[in-house]
């Protein structure tokens, strides 16, 4: 047992791309004592664990259960150059023409961003927006407004887009502004309340986020630390009930309101239960 666990700290060290040396400062160890451990030879005194656990964002289960699991581990996301032709002919098919010119935004704005993967996984940053569009299409909403908009959504916060630089409407550019972080003071206390409860004054934008943070919560483990994927956890189950009630009243979405909420509180409650 003491291997596995020592190949475990070893796996997990070289996926946060720490040297033995860097692992043993920042826990008050000698390399020698980092080396001991991933070959088996000695577990880490009880001093430590939880000081290891942090550094290395795994949970004490997963580095002592004796359980092995050796995953073979896929993409998270699928190809976005094939999700780009099914939003783009869908869009031709209902002249969605706000849908088609963001399209074409998309890759300049978007295109050189890389998609984050703690394990090595490559992939463009704009499978993120068309995996919302591709989402909402597969939920039957077939609407100009709400693809243009899950696909233009980050343009202002990640592409340094202006709203009204947008080629859609005000309907599509308001809710954009709405969930643009960038648009709010990171030095206002208050500014993440304020954030959310602009949000809930629109339903489209409220939509938009519900689509983006689903997306977001189903590959936060590939790219996110374990402390971050408890903040956002916290974060999903604190705030995003209240937009997902605006969703249901809103009308011709409660198909989608339904499967938002499950989806979105499915993995909550598994990711309380794991994390």
């Amino acid at each position: 047992m003491n291997k596995v666990i020592g190949e475990r700290i070893k796996a997990a060290r070289l996926v946060k791309g720490l040297s033995q040396e860097k692992l043993g400062d920042l826990l008050g160890v000698s390399f020698q004592a980092v080396s001991s451990w991933e070959t088996g030879k000695f577990i880490p005194d009880s001093d430590h664990l939880a000081a290891l656990a942090k550094a290395l964002d795994l949970s004490l289960d997963a580095l002592f259960v004796d359980e092995e699991k050796n995953w073979e581990l896929g993409r998270i996301n699928y190809d976005p150059e094939h999700m780009f032709t099914r939003v783009k002919v869908k869009a031709e098919e209902k002249g969605m023409f706000q849908t088609l010119r963001v399209l074409d935004l998309l890759r300049p704005a978007h295109g050189a961003q890389p998609r984050k993967s703690k394990y090595g996984f490559k992939a463009s940053y704009t499978v993120h927006p068309l995996t919302m569009a591709c989402h909402a299409l597969a939920m039957g909403l077939v609407d100009d407004d709400v693809l243009a908009a899950c696909l233009a959504h980050d343009m202002v916060e990640d592409a340094h887009m202006k709203p009204e630089d947008l080629p859609v409407n005000d309907r599509v550019r308001e809710a954009v502004r709405l969930v643009s972080k960038n648009m709010y003071d990171p030095n206002d206390p208050d500014w993440e309340k304020k954030y959310f409860e602009n949000i809930r004054e629109n339903p489209l934008a409220c939509l938009v986020k519900c689509l983006d943070r689903v997306n977001n919560l189903a590959g936060m483990a590939d790219a996110f630390s374990r402390k971050k994927m408890i903040r956002y956890t916290a974060e999903t189950d604190k705030y995003y009930p209240a937009l997902l009630e605006v969703v249901k009243k809103t009308h011709g979405w409660n198909d989608a309101w339904w499967l938002l909420r499950y989806q979105m509180m499915t993995m909550v409650e598994t990711f309380k239960r794991l994390l």
